[in-house]
């Protein structure tokens, strides 16, 4: 969101907004060689200055205290890619201390820019800036890069443009900065812990934005560790539209939720729709506050949508059922209660444990954990000691996660029965866990039998 052009009246620029940046040069002094840097807000004037940062005295003498590379960092990350490998590569000396900005490079450094006697030797005199303000055109860091104008938000994303990211951007993984590139970054569980992973502007119905949604589902399936929240259509879609997206994903790793909701832009003070991914995470946030990763994100106690004013429609009785039936999670409405999550299944296919949410989340809890303990006894003695320090600490938190109403029963087995002589030689530890998880509630049956008067109650 860099701006352009040139100053205008009053020194403003005619791309300037409150989200980008414009630079300004201040007390040129090239006696000494120095001279200060703003940082000011990209929709300021020069009567009403918006200064967000300040850089005094800087330097362009590499020998200098205040050189500009090492007063305001130089560090920077570039998306490289081997093969199918993305990662993040680290370049520049110095650590930023801009929360804004970096210096990118230094075109004609000044070393030692005064001579033995103090005085700036005249040849380096002219390459201290002049006072003046301008534009960050050109400069590296642009967020959106979009063929489309306007770029298009909320309710009105389409397949060519969402969220300032045009098709070309979309479907080209290897284009610094798009969904594609993001994906294949999160992939690498070294470097990224998260459980829990959405990308709102992405909608599975818009074609050319499919292939990122199922990278994201594939890399939470691949890593184990995370579940991915996938908004299947556009706003104002039909319930059968919805049912048929949802029948196209089959994963345990992955869950839905519908219809879209109307909620409060922070910056623009007005209304808009947004897709329930948006919402969701949320909702995650206070079910593990108010209960446990395990219990379910939903229902009247756990989940409410408070800062949502309205669902995009009303959802009846027989509407839900169809779509829970389906694996779409509804979003209902009830008088004097509000906007609520009323499931929490997953988008597997198959009826098992793992076609809830609840069972994931506590599966990926236990992995989590269990996984960081393991990891302790890499290259340890393979030995009942070792087996028996891995049970010491598994043991306790799978009694503490039974406590907390997340396993009906557990055992764990890691002893000769396992570890043969054999298992041993090839330099392996193997432990196996069998855990019942506990199941919610979600369908109530409630038998009322009138008897007569003076007749026994069964016990």
């Amino acid at each position: 969101m860099n701006n352009t052009g040139t100053d205008g009246v009053n020194n403003t620029l005619s791309t300037g907004t409150n989200d980008n940046l414009r630079w300004e040069i201040v007390s040129p002094d090239t006696a000494n060689g120095t001279f200060s840097l703003l940082i000011r807000r990209g929709n300021d004037a020069s009567n009403n200055k918006v200064v967000l940062e300040t850089w005094p005295n800087l330097s362009l003498d590499p020998n200098a205290n205040n050189y500009i590379e090492k007063a305001i960092g130089n560090s920077k990350q570039i998306i490289d890619t081997d093969g199918s490998d993305y990662y993040i590569k680290n370049e520049g000396t110095y650590n930023n201390l801009s929360r804004y900005v970096y210096v990118d490079s230094v075109s004609k450094p000044t070393l030692n820019y005064l001579d033995n006697a103090g005085t700036a030797k005249s040849e380096f005199t002219g390459s201290i800036p002049t006072a003046q303000s301008g534009a960050f055109s050109g400069a590296t860091g642009t967020v959106f890069t979009t063929a489309n104008s306007p770029a298009l938000f909320y309710e009105n994303i389409s397949n060519d443009n969402t969220q300032g990211f045009d098709s070309e951007a979309l479907d080209d993984v290897t284009t610094n900065g798009t969904y594609g590139v993001a994906f294949n970054l999160l992939a690498n569980k070294d470097d990224y812990m998260f459980n829990l992973i959405t990308a709102p502007g992405l909608i599975k119905a818009n074609g050319k934005q499919t292939g990122e949604l199922t990278t994201m589902v594939n890399n939470a399936q691949t890593r184990g560790d995370n579940l991915a929240i996938v908004d299947l259509v556009n706003w104002n879609t039909g319930v059968t539209t919805v049912t048929a997206g949802a029948a196209a994903i089959d994963s345990s790793y992955a869950a839905t939720y519908w219809p879209w909701l109307q909620t409060i832009d922070p910056d623009l003070n007005s209304k808009v729709w947004v897709p329930a991914s948006t919402m969701i995470p949320g909702v995650y946030a206070f079910n593990d506050r108010a209960g446990e990763a395990w219990f379910a994100p939903a229902g009247l106690n756990r989940g409410a949508l408070n800062t949502v004013l309205r669902a995009e429609r009303k959802l009846p009785n027989g509407t839900r059922n169809t779509l829970y039936t389906a694996n779409v999670n509804p979003i209902a409405t009830f008088p004097n209660t509000g906007v609520t999550v009323f499931g929490q299944k997953t988008l597997q296919k198959a009826a098992s444990a793992l076609d809830r949410i609840n069972v994931r989340r506590l599966l990926i809890q236990l992995k989590s954990y269990i996984s960081q303990v393991a990891d302790n006894l890499v290259f340890e003695q393979n030995t009942i000691t070792t087996r028996n320090n891995f049970l010491s600490q598994v043991n306790p938190f799978l009694e503490s996660v039974q406590q907390r109403q997340g396993l009906y029963a557990f055992k764990v087995v890691m002893d000769d029965s396992n570890n043969t002589p054999d298992v041993i030689d090839r330099n392996e530890l193997v432990g196996q866990i069998y855990i019942q998880p506990t199941k919610t509630a979600e369908f109530i049956y409630l038998d009322f039998n009138v008897q007569p008067t003076g007749a026994t109650f069964p016990v």
